[in-house]
């Protein structure tokens, strides 16, 4: 009989390799099955069943022990994902740009450009914390980039850097059937670069308006903001008629945590404080492939 649950243990290659000892100490707190290995000294799946709310005793599913196994863990640099086993495999990935597929955050960059770096992060800080309304600091960024000449967007560009695993995680999921969004409350002019280089089906997000060669310091409206995320989840959704549960979402900040909830998988990628803090599933340690062993990937699947 097939388990219910699937812990997934994923290293960050870079700063470990997962251990046996690591592994059996994880199956043995959620009583799991055989591991399953996904990538060698990188990633296992370990079938599990309902376990015991550790508060209550009462019987319900294996989240109630996540965040400990994710404390316990957390110091070896290995995240901890917890996916029901069935329809693990998702259709549709929606991902959020600044800081989750791409390293950079575009908008500051492009600030920096104009002096305006320390200005423009601090705000940026503060609304992906949740701590501001994300189009009240989106228009007041762009306002103080009125007059910015043009060429700061392609120095910007030049300077802008893919994150680790991004081109593996949109290639893999395209080779087996999946759509691929990006969905930024940053700008297409980025957002239609990264769709390019990554290789995904359709990009969204914010258009900044240029006159003369400058910005003129505005924003077309309506702004992309945290309730259009979710509405594009869902319209894409839609769109290849699948159900919500077959969905994947990727993001960093509060903008991101509708479309985190709503998906069938969302996952809080080396999020703000706000934002890991309420997702069920996050990755702190490992890059973007992560994303693809959470769906029962194994390495040997990848596509580059």
């Amino acid at each position: 009989m097939t388990l219910p649950y699937v812990l997934t243990l994923v290293a960050a290659r870079d700063a470990t390799t997962l251990s046996r000892s690591v592994v059996e100490e994880a199956r043995a707190l959620v009583s799991g099955a055989e591991p399953v290995e996904l990538s060698p000294g990188e990633a296992v799946d370990i079938p599990c069943p309902p376990l015991p709310d550790p508060v209550s005793g009462a019987f319900s599913g294996a989240e109630h022990t996540l965040p400990r196994i994710r404390e316990r863990f957390s110091a070896q640099h290995v995240d901890v994902l917890l996916t029901r086993s069935r329809g693990r495999r998702k259709g549709l990935l929606v991902a959020d740009m600044d800081s989750t597929i791409v390293q950079n955050e575009t908008l500051d960059d492009l600030a920096a450009r104009a002096g305006l770096g320390e200005r423009v992060s601090a705000i940026t800080a503060r609304s992906m914390n949740g701590e501001i309304a994300f189009d009240r600091a989106l228009r007041e960024r762009v306002a103080l980039l009125r007059g910015l000449d043009v060429s700061a967007l392609d120095e910007t560009w030049a300077e802008t850097r893919l994150a680790p695993g991004a081109r593996t995680l949109v290639a893999t999921m395209r080779a087996h059937n999946a759509t691929a969004a990006l969905v930024s409350g940053g700008f297409t002019f980025f957002t239609e670069r990264v769709a390019a280089a990554c290789g995904f089906d359709s990009h969204h997000a914010n258009r900044l308006l240029i006159e003369e060669s400058r910005l003129t310091g505005a924003v077309e409206e309506p702004i992309l903001d945290r309730a259009a995320k979710l509405d594009t989840l869902r319209a894409l959704a839609a769109e290849r008629r699948l159900q919500i549960g077959a969905t994947l979402a990727v993001g960093d900040g509060a903008n991101d945590l509708d479309m985190l909830s709503a998906a069938g998988l969302g996952i809080a990628f080396h999020a703000k404080p706000v934002v890991a803090a309420q997702a069920r599933n996050r990755i702190d340690h490992a890059d973007l492939r992560a994303l693809l062993f959470a769906q029962g990937y194994r390495a040997a699947d990848f596509r580059e």
